[in-house]
């Protein structure tokens, strides 16, 4: 990485619960991602890998440290620039695919830019644009059918096109192949990778699946809400106690 990061997390601190029952989760978390970086974020339960994903995202304020996306503290945004950075700096994609059921799928993908007051874009052609971010992905095919007429894999996919309809710099998946099988674990994963080859899109991947992780170029692993390790197409860094966890 060259450069000034894109993502600039410094000496992050997120505790839940109080008085004499807490539970720290991130413990001084330190770390910083190029532009165009992919990242396998690793760890036990609990290490706080979806926690991080959720501060990077702006979905979780309740912390202390710093973070900083795309030269935005995203600390303390009000709520219009807040809902401006998720719809557009981030996108979001989850282990459980959170589609409206009662939706078509061109509609999911859209759905967001409809409470988007920036947009002054008109439904229809909102609908026009969701059906080429699902051709995209290989499911424009289906884009007037009902999430619940589709597969796990072909759901996933929506989720994907949701996630990229308003083209974002940084894609936050959180165990995005978890609900899937093996073999479609494998090709929603390559449509992941080839977003990050062919359009330059960060990405952020948590995931307790090794395979995956290997085809990250890089790989953090996290244990007590540190990074324990950081590794880079090469030599493992140990960085346990260290200030500074990356170069």
């Amino acid at each position: 990485m060259s450069g000034v990061p894109l993502i600039r997390l410094t000496d992050l601190h997120k505790s839940y619960g109080e008085g004499t029952v807490v539970n720290h989760v991130l413990r001084g978390l330190t770390l910083a991602v190029g532009k165009g970086e992919m990242v396998a974020i690793t760890g036990a339960s609990g290490s706080g890998k979806s926690t991080l994903l959720n501060i990077i995202g702006g979905l979780d304020q309740a912390y202390t440290g710093e973070v900083e996306v795309a030269g935005l503290r995203v600390m303390g945004l009000a709520d219009k620039p807040l809902s401006r950075y998720r719809n557009r700096t981030v996108g979001f994609i989850f282990q459980q695919f959170h589609l409206l059921p009662h939706l078509s799928v061109v509609d999911n993908v859209c759905l967001p830019s409809w409470f988007d007051r920036s947009h002054d874009t008109k439904r229809q052609d909102l609908r026009v644009a969701a059906t080429k971010v699902l051709t995209r992905v290989g499911i424009g095919h289906k884009a007037d059918a009902r999430p619940n007429h589709l597969s796990g894999g072909e759901r996933q996919r929506v989720a994907i096109a949701r996630a990229l309809f308003n083209h974002p710099e940084i894609l936050l998946c959180d165990e995005p192949t978890g609900a899937l099988d093996s073999q479609t674990t494998e090709t929603v994963f390559d449509l992941i990778v080839d977003l990050n080859k062919q359009d330059g899109i960060t990405v952020l991947v948590v995931t307790h699946e090794r395979d995956i992780a290997r085809r990250c170029p890089r790989r953090v692993h996290i244990v007590d809400g540190r990074v324990a390790t950081d590794e880079r197409d090469g030599p493992v860094v140990n960085v346990v106690g260290a200030q500074a966890v990356t170069p």
